[in-house]
């Protein structure tokens, strides 16, 4: 909604009580017309807890309002456009205001119940500004009815080429409005421009506030109308998911919890395959060391003691061979060594390993 509204005449002798105060009535009007155009135009989440008791207590005020304007009687379908004064047109714009701010409630478990409360609040609106000819328009269905047609509707299909032809018609028709209702949103906002700095001067005559607040119903039409359209599609998406999770839910029931079962039936099975868990030590640990102590095969350094006491004894005996050899003057001994101390003498060490690439 364009800027604060303009306070301009009375509403018939209610506007101001005997101690002159502004009327209760329209201070309630232009606080849920405020809140309105407060969250229109927030950058804050819209289902933040701030945004969503703001657009509470904007509701709460218009209801009161909308009682208010119930009980003073304040409409009247033998009354004219004409007829009306210029404090009472703003009134006009209750419904709407209503039904944007039920649109921006985020209650996902109540949210078929929003959408068609702000649907009958969008209804309503249009029905009176229809009943005052405001504008030309076509007047939605209500809910009700829209409910009674699509219950009633034949079953019979007709056929695949009249349908095409029908569904063809009717989406241009239905385009054909869309093209003419932004034209009309389009110039409508645009004068409001012009319109609404003349009233925010102060500047402005009753003709120029009464241009203003007609323009701006004019305006709300055409958001009721788009908003209306986007609620029944809502409405049938909403629907279609109903009975998408209905029937899920009686044909897969929760299954109860499987018991254990055992894989090795005896024991012979459970030796090859294996219990399936981790098996428990069958000695301790003082238990295997004695047991190897008694075999004599404690590892030292890595490597079991009996095997390399004879090691070690081999390499003694072979040494003490070597000895007795050369002090027998053994010959063949003698030579042996001679020449490998040769060798030694005349090739460096490593000579002729290949794998070490000496």
């Amino acid at each position: 909604m364009e800027g604060k509204m303009a306070d301009s005449g009375s509403i018939h002798q209610t506007d101001e009580d005997s101690n002159g105060k502004p009327n209760k009535l329209s201070d309630l009007l232009n606080r849920g017309w405020q809140i309105f155009e407060e969250v229109d135009t927030t950058n804050e989440p819209i289902g933040s807890n701030h945004i969503q008791v703001k657009i509470k207590r904007g509701i709460t005020a218009l209801e009161d309002v909308t009682r208010m304007v119930a009980e003073l009687q304040l409409f009247s379908r033998n009354e004219l456009l004409e007829e009306m004064a210029t404090a009472d047109l703003r009134y006009l714009l209750l419904p709407a205001l209503l039904g944007g701010l039920t649109l921006r409630l985020t209650d996902r478990d109540r949210r078929a119940l929003t959408v068609t409360a702000a649907r009958e609040h969008f209804h309503a609106f249009l029905r009176r500004c229809k009943e005052y000819h405001v504008s030309d328009f076509k007047l939605p269905k209500a809910p009700l009815e829209a409910d009674e047609e699509s219950r009633c509707a034949p079953s019979t299909t007709k056929s695949t080429a009249s349908t095409n032809s029908s569904d063809l018609v009717a989406m241009a028709v239905q385009r054909q409005a869309k093209i003419e209702r932004y034209r009309q949103k389009k110039m409508t906002e645009d004068r409001l421009v012009e319109v609404k700095k003349a009233v925010d001067s102060a500047m402005a005559d009753e003709e120029v506030v009464r241009d203003f607040y007609l323009l701006t119903v004019k305006k709300w039409i055409t958001i009721a109308l788009e908003e209306i359209e986007s609620i029944d599609l809502e409405l049938e998406i909403l629907k279609k998911m109903d009975l998408a999770s209905g029937p899920r839910q009686c044909k897969h029931p929760p299954r109860p919890p499987m018991k254990p079962f055992v894989l090795t039936k005896d024991a012979v099975q459970a030796r090859v395959f294996g219990a399936g868990y981790p098996s428990l030590p069958t000695m301790s640990v003082d238990e295997w060391y004695e047991e190897h102590q008694k075999r004599g095969i404690l590892p030292d350094q890595g490597l079991p003691q009996r095997e390399e006491e004879e090691e070690v004894e081999g390499k003694d005996h072979e040494d003490e061979m070597k000895e007795k050899q050369v002090e027998e003057d053994d010959e063949e001994a003698l030579a042996k060594a001679r020449n490998w101390d040769d060798w030694r003498d005349s090739h460096r060490r490593g000579y002729g390993n290949r794998k070490n690439m000496g």
